[in-house]
């Protein structure tokens, strides 16, 4: 029996054992928003990358929040191909009302599924991660180069822990980001948020409206809820115009959305809204940049403003992106398309053929991960990983065993032929 096959015959083997890390990882509370509670679950995390026979670096990215690296140093690290395995431990976040049949920080396995907050979004991966490194140390298994596993946190909302591993200098030849994708080879498109501010140079009562709206009134004002309403629409207009106008192998077409999310306006009834603001979600796809989207947004806005008169004199106000949909209500998530001839897809290739018997399903992501921030730093990436986008912050979520256990054995294959690589 090879190697291989012993690893993975213990994967079999050992089912309960990487099962209880599911649970454990779930048993953490880390739903953000609120966030600002991942301390406990890095510091476990950090212990299990220990016993895997990494050295821990650790960062704190907000108070409460930590980001954990753990480095496998390889034989030849001075030469041989470096990897990263990233994921996230935060998870998405509960409301008190929701229908769960069981609490969704008590985990249970049952019928063939994991149930919990964060089973499918994405400990499930991260306990995979942890499990693969521990079965290869347990065996004396050394690789040519580096491996760095990345634990981080934000990813839930815009905060990008992933962002700051490559700002503090990680770097490889591949990043596997272990997030949900039903264990399909997938790239992802891009997303900026922004706010759309209406806002009135005057304040007037709301007795005034008449002599705003009707012939002889004498007033130049106008209420920004209503004046905001023709920028939705106007924003509609442009989303169906890209739908039409531009589209992306593997997306579906009009996959490049605006979404009016949020809105917030006025003062109270006693006066005409003197200002309201639209929080906005924009998908864009892998061959553009949000600088260019933003602009293209901005354009056809300002020529709506341009030809309403009061617009032209209460010009729109426009703030985009921001480093945290908590702290400054605001995020960027960078796009990530895929080079089939990239060693690592290659390799990904053959350790899932190996496992399922089939080739790997390459397809985009309808919805972004931390992968666009290793590309956005020049390192191939790609996204797989247990789970998918049907129970990802849904009520009840769940992750199938039968799929973690073929995760598992994946990863554990891609590490023995990824040492392979010259």
């Amino acid at each position: 029996m090879s190697i291989k096959e012993r690893l993975l015959a213990e994967v079999r083997e050992r089912e309960t054992e990487w099962l209880e890390l599911v649970e454990e990882l779930i048993r953490f509370e880390t739903p953000s928003p609120p966030a600002r509670n991942t301390e406990e679950i890095q510091n476990y995390v950090a212990g299990q990358l220990r016993a895997a026979g990494c050295s821990i670096d650790e960062w704190e990215l907000y108070p409460g929040d930590k980001v954990v690296v753990g480095t496998k140093r390889g034989t030849r690290s001075e030469s041989a191909r470096r990897l990263i395995l990233n994921g996230h431990v935060d998870v998405a976040q509960v409301e008190e009302d929701e229908p769960w049949v069981r609490p969704p920080f008590d985990p249970v396995t049952e019928d063939g599924y994991v149930y919990g907050r964060g089973a499918s979004d994405m400990k499930g991966g991260v306990a995979g991660m942890l499990f693969a490194m521990k079965l290869l140390q347990e065996h004396g298994i050394e690789l040519p180069g580096d491996v760095y596993v990345q634990s981080v946190t934000g990813e839930e909302v815009g905060e990008a822990g992933t962002k700051s591993c490559c700002e503090r200098g990680y770097e490889a030849d591949f990043a596997l980001v272990t997030d949900s994708s039903d264990l399909q080879i997938q790239g992802q498109g891009g997303v900026v948020t922004g706010w759309v501010t209406v806002k009135s140079k005057e304040t007037f009562h709301d007795a005034q409206r008449r002599q705003m709206i009707h012939a002889g009134g004498g007033v130049h004002g106008a209420s920004a809820v209503e004046k905001m309403a023709k920028v939705v629409q106007s924003l509609q207009e442009l989303e169906q115009h890209w739908s039409v106008m531009k589209s992306y192998p593997g997306f579906p077409h009009g996959t490049t959305t605006i979404n009016p999310a949020v809105i917030e306006g006025g003062r109270h009834a006693a006066f005409i809204a003197d200002e309201c603001h639209l929080w906005i979600t924009v998908h864009y796809y892998p061959n553009e940049h949000h600088d260019e989207v933003v602009r293209e947004i901005e354009d056809y806005l300002n020529a709506l403003a341009a030809a309403d008169p009061w617009l032209r004199d209460n010009p729109l106000q426009f703030k985009w992106g921001g480093e945290s949909m908590i702290e400054d209500r605001g995020e960027v998530f960078p796009p990530l398309a895929i080079d089939e001839e990239w060693p690592g897809v290659q390799v990904l290739e053959r350790a899932h053929a190996a496992v399922h018997g089939e080739s790997a399903v390459k397809s985009m992501s309808q919805t972004v991960t931390d992968g666009g921030w290793f590309s956005d730093a020049g390192i191939p990436s790609v996204i797989y990983g247990p789970g998918n986008l049907e129970n990802a912050h849904a009520v009840n979520e769940r992750v199938s065993v039968d799929q973690l256990r073929r995760y598992i054995e994946t990863l554990v294959c891609f590490l023995l032929d990824w040492g392979e690589v010259e």
